[in-house]
C-alpha cells in the first residue's frame, strides 16, 4: 500500500474517532451501585453528605423501579443489559445462567450487556466491573470486560472494594466502571431494613462514594466524568423479593459532565433504563432486544 494512502487511512480513522468522542456526553462514567438500597432510606438517612452532594449537583429520582422478582441476580442483570426478566431469562435470586433461554445471545452466548456494546463498538475503551458479591460476574458478559474483579473479605476489610476502585480509576482512567457494593444488602438480611444498623452501613458506604469521587480528581478525569448511583432492589424486614414499593423502589442519582442541576425528575424510570442511559452517554447503538430508554432529560 502506498505510504500516502496509508497515512490518509490513518488520518480518516483518527478523525472518525475524534468526531465520535465529540458526540459523547462525557469521556468517563462511574456507576456506584449499592445492593439492597431502598429509596425509602434516602429522606431518612442523616449521614450521607456525599450522596446528597451528588443529588444537589445533578438530577435524581427516588421512584426508579426494579423488575420482578425484586431480588439480586434478576436486577443486576437488568441493570447491565437493558432488558427485563422475560427477555434476558434470569429469574432467580442467585441465577448464574438464564432459566429461560435469552431471546438473543451474542458471540459469547450471553444476552448483550453494556459491556458487550463497548467491546463491539468501542473496543479500545477501558471498562471495569468491580464487585463484592460473586454472582455479578455471571451477569455482565465478563469476557467483554477489561477488568472484572471481586473484592474479598469485606467483613474484615469493609473498604477493600473502595480501595480497589480508587486504584483502578487512578491507574486506568476507565471510560466506564461499575463499582458494586453488597454490604447494605447483607445488613438488611442480618439486622433488617430501616434499622439503625442499616443506616450505619449506608453512612459508611457514603464515605466510600466520596472517596471514589476524589479518586477521579486525582486521576485528572473529574471534570469529564458522569457519576451514577443506584441499586438493584430495596427491601423490608430481613428479606427482599416481594411486590411492595419498599422492595421495588430504588434511587437513581446522576451528576457530572453535561448533567443538568435539575433536582428530582418525574419521568418514569425502570431498572433496565440504566444501561440505556450509559449507552446514550457514549453514543452506543443498542440492540433491538433492549427495551431500556435513556433518561435524556437529565442532560444539558
Amino acid at each position: 500500500m502506498p505510504r500516502i494512502l496509508l497515512l490518509l487511512l490513518l488520518l480518516a480513522g483518527s478523525l472518525s474517532a475524534s468526531l465520535q468522542a465529540a458526540r459523547w456526553k462525557a469521556r468517563h462514567v462511574v456507576l456506584i451501585a449499592i445492593d439492597g438500597w431502598g429509596a425509602y432510606s434516602v429522606p431518612k438517612a442523616d449521614s450521607i453528605p456525599n450522596i446528597r452532594a451528588l443529588m444537589d449537583r445533578g438530577c435524581f429520582t427516588l421512584h426508579k423501579r426494579s423488575v420482578l422478582p425484586s431480588s439480586s441476580a434478576i436486577n443486576w442483570a437488568s441493570m447491565f443489559n437493558g432488558a427485563g426478566t422475560e427477555m434476558h431469562g434470569y429469574t432467580e435470586w442467585g441465577s448464574r445462567t438464564p432459566e429461560i433461554p435469552s431471546v438473543i445471545v451474542n458471540e459469547r452466548n450471553i444476552f448483550p450487556t453494556i459491556y458487550s456494546l463497548f467491546r463491539e463498538q468501542l473496543p479500545e475503551a477501558e471498562t471495569g466491573c468491580l464487585f463484592e458479591w460473586e454472582g455479578i460476574k455471571y451477569l455482565v458478559d465478563s469476557a467483554a470486560v477489561g477488568r472484572c474483579a471481586q473484592a474479598f473479605g469485606y467483613d474484615r476489610q469493609p473498604d477493600a472494594l473502595c480501595r480497589m476502585a480508587e486504584q483502578y480509576i487512578e491507574e486506568k482512567r476507565p471510560a466506564f466502571v461499575a463499582v458494586c457494593f453488597d454490604q447494605l444488602d447483607h445488613t438488611g438480611h442480618a439486622d433488617g431494613h430501616d434499622t439503625p444498623a442499616y443506616y450505619r452501613t449506608l453512612a459508611r458506604l457514603d464515605g466510600y462514594v466520596g472517596r471514589i469521587v476524589e479518586a477521579t480528581r486525582r486521576a485528572g478525569i473529574y471534570d469529564d466524568t458522569i457519576f451514577m448511583l443506584t441499586s438493584d432492589h430495596g427491601g423490608t424486614g430481613k428479606g427482599h423479593g416481594g411486590k411492595s414499593l419498599l422492595e421495588m423502589e430504588i434511587p437513581f442519582i446522576i451528576a457530572g459532565r453535561n448533567v443538568r442541576q435539575g433536582g428530582a425528575f418525574s419521568e418514569v424510570m425502570m431498572q433496565f433504563d440504566t444501561a440505556a442511559t450509559i449507552a446514550y452517554v457514549f453514543g452506543l447503538e443498542t440492540p433491538q432486544a433492549w427495551i431500556g430508554r435513556p433518561m435524556k432529560q437529565v442532560f444539558k
